[in-house]
């Protein structure tokens, strides 16, 4: 995501940012929940969408009235994907977030768990909620993590292909991984001016008796 704004403005466009539990009015309130340890389900989910729906309102809506592109770090995929593992309801989690807009493009980075494990470990590390402790999946914080995502990433394959997500093969380098990224939103960004072009009119014809 750093690295397709810039080239996108490079380009010409607008563009604002925005990520999962980056709203200014929520994000302390759900990282001080997430570090009791103690987050049911549906606590889980309705901080989530408080969150989404007041970026929705006050980030979201407000760029792209102004003409902006809007790239959002992770969307409401998430909680659908995230939900299913915890044992949510699919459908209540859809109504809790039936507000959102649908993305015009979303680009699903899939990768599998043998690759995430060492980009993890070479990163932030493995944490308790990624790691799916709250949901005892294993006897320690790897094999719960390697359980969990394994778990998730079988519900964002399943929703990839019933939302026609476009997926690109994030095993590989960065520099890979962003020219995919670039190409496909180039190839949107084209087809949406072509729908916007004004068609010309056609001639009408009158036949003669």
């Amino acid at each position: 995501m750093e690295l397709l704004r810039p080239w996108l403005e490079l380009e010409g466009h607008a563009v604002s940012n925005t990520g999962w539990t980056r709203s200014p009015l929520l994000a302390d309130t759900i990282n001080e929940a997430k570090a009791g340890h103690e987050l049911t389900v549906t606590t889980f989910s309705l901080l989530y969408a408080a969150d989404f729906a007041d970026r929705l309102e006050h980030q979201i809506l407000p760029a792209l009235h102004a003409g902006s592109i809007v790239l959002a770090d992770r969307y409401m995929y998430t909680a659908f994907a995230r939900n299913r593992v915890m044992g949510a309801d699919p459908a209540w989690t859809r109504q809790v977030f039936g507000f959102a807009l649908v993305p015009d493009l979303v680009l699903y980075l899939e990768i599998d768990v043998e690759h995430l494990v060492p980009r993890v470990l070479e990163g932030k590390g493995m944490d308790y909620w990624e790691s799916g402790m709250h949901l005892a999946l294993g006897t320690d914080i790897f094999d719960s993590f390697v359980r969990y995502q394994r778990r998730l990433i079988a519900e964002y394959n399943a929703l990839g292909r019933e939302f026609g997500f476009v997926t690109i093969d994030a095993r590989r380098p960065v520099d890979a991984i962003q020219s995919d990224l670039r190409t496909h939103v180039a190839m949107y960004l084209a087809s949406a001016r072509r729908r916007r072009r004004p068609q010309p009119e056609k001639a009408l014809g009158r036949s003669r008796a």
